[in-house]
C-alpha cells in the first residue's frame, strides 16, 4: 500500500521582542504592472553571496511588510559587483532606499547605485592602490566628488520626470572591499539614513561615522559638483560643467557626506544595511542579540540561512531590509 505523508506542522515566522508584529510575515500582494513597463517591476527579495580570500559576503534586500501587505514596490535596491581579477580586484556593495511614499522611488534607489558602481568601475585600479596605501585624505575627497555628482544626475533626472528634487531621491551606502587578503582596509562611504556596525568578539560596534566638521559646518551634498578641492582620486566620467540641467540649491536640502576607512580583524562582522534593519538593531537589542549568538565564531552561514537570518521580525519595523554582511577569515 502507499505509505501515507502527515501533513508537516507550520513553520512559525520568527521574531525578536515583546510580540509579533502587526503584519503577515509572507509576502500578500504584488505591485501593479503596466503592459509597457515590465523591466520596471522589482522582485520581493534578492539574495547574493560570495567569497574572495579572506572575505565571506552575504547580501539580501526584502521587501518590508508594510509594502508586502499593500502591494508596492521594494524601494530599497542592491548592488554587488567585483572590478578586476585576482589581487587587483575590488569589491563594491551598494545599498540605497528610495524616499518614503514617492513615486519611483525603486527607480531613483537603482538609479543612485548603477551611477555610484559605474564610477567606481572606472576608476577601481586606482582606487585599489590607494586604499592599500591608506590614503584616508585622498579616498575621502575623491568618493565626496563621485557622491555629489551622482546626486547631481538624481536632480537631472527628477527635472526630466517633472518632479521636485525630493521627489526623487535616495539615501545610499556602500563599502569598498579589496579582494586582496593583504589588506584588511574596508572603506565606507554613504549619504543619508542607514547603519553600519560591527560585532567584534560578540559585541555590536555602531561604526557609523559623523558628518567631518570644518570650520563649523558638515561636509554637504547638494548634487551640483561641490565638494573638497583635494586631488581627485576617481575618473567621475560626468560630462563637463555647465553641461546639465541646473538645479537651484534651495530647492534641495544638502545633506552630510559620511566616510569611514576601518582595519579589520579576523572574526571580524562587519554589516551594511539600510535603516529597515539599522532602525531595529538600535532600538530593539534582541535583534542585536539574536544574530550575535548566530555569528560569533560560526562559519559565515549559508545563503538560505543568511536570508531567514535577515527575516527576524521586530513589532514597529515594518520597512524594506537591505544589508550586506562581511565575515572575516
Amino acid at each position: 500500500m502507499p505509505r501515507q505523508v502527515g501533513r508537516t506542522a507550520t513553520r512559525a515566522a520568527e521574531f525578536v521582542g515583546q510580540g509579533p508584529p502587526t503584519y503577515e510575515a509572507e509576502p500578500t500582494a504584488w505591485p501593479a504592472a503596466a503592459p509597457g513597463g515590465l523591466d520596471d517591476l522589482v522582485p520581493d527579495t534578492v539574495v547574493d553571496g560570495a567569497r574572495y580570500g579572506v572575505l565571506t559576503l552575504r547580501a539580501l534586500s526584502l521587501r518590508g511588510d508594510s509594502a508586502r501587505y499593500r502591494g508596492e514596490p521594494r524601494r530599497d535596491a542592491l548592488l554587488t559587483a567585483r572590478f578586476g581579477d585576482g589581487d587587483d580586484a575590488l569589491l563594491l556593495v551598494a545599498v540605497a532606499s528610495g524616499g518614503r511614499a514617492a513615486e519611483g522611488a525603486h527607480r531613483a534607489a537603482r538609479d543612485v547605485c548603477a551611477w555610484l558602481a559605474d564610477a567606481v568601475g572606472r576608476s577601481h585600479p586606482r582606487l585599489v592602490e590607494d586604499i592599500r596605501r591608506g590614503r584616508r585624505g585622498e579616498l575621502r575627497s575623491g568618493l565626496h566628488r563621485l557622491t555629489d555628482r551622482s546626486y547631481g544626475r538624481l536632480r537631472g533626472r527628477a527635472a526630466d520626470l517633472g518632479l521636485r528634487p525630493a521627489e526623487y531621491t535616495a539615501a545610499v551606502r556602500c563599502l569598498l572591499l579589496p579582494a586582496d587578503a593583504r589588506c584588511r582596509t574596508r572603506v565606507f562611504f554613504g549619504v543619508g539614513a542607514g547603519g553600519l556596525f560591527r560585532l567584534r568578539e560578540g559585541a555590536w560596534q555602531d561604526l557609523d561615522p559623523a558628518p567631518r566638521e570644518a570650520d563649523g559646518n558638515v561636509d554637504p551634498i547638494v548634487g551640483r559638483g561641490t565638494g573638497p578641492a583635494d586631488r581627485i582620486t576617481v575618473d567621475l566620467g560626468i560630462a563637463t560643467p555647465g553641461t546639465a540641467r541646473a538645479i537651484d540649491p534651495v530647492e534641495v536640502p544638502s545633506e552630510p557626506f559620511r566616510f569611514r576607512a576601518t582595519v579589520a580583524r579576523p572574526g571580524d562582522v562587519l554589516l551594511l544595511c539600510s535603516a529597515g534593519l539599522a532602525d531595529p538593531l538600535r532600538g530593539e537589542p534582541a535583534l542585536g542579540d539574536r544574530l550575535a549568538e548566530r555569528w560569533t565564531g560560526q562559519r559565515p552561514p549559508g545563503l538560505a540561512a543568511f536570508l531567514a537570518d535577515g527575516q527576524l521580525r521586530v513589532k514597529g519595523y515594518a520597512d524594506d531590509r537591505t544589508a550586506c554582511a562581511v565575515w572575516e577569515a
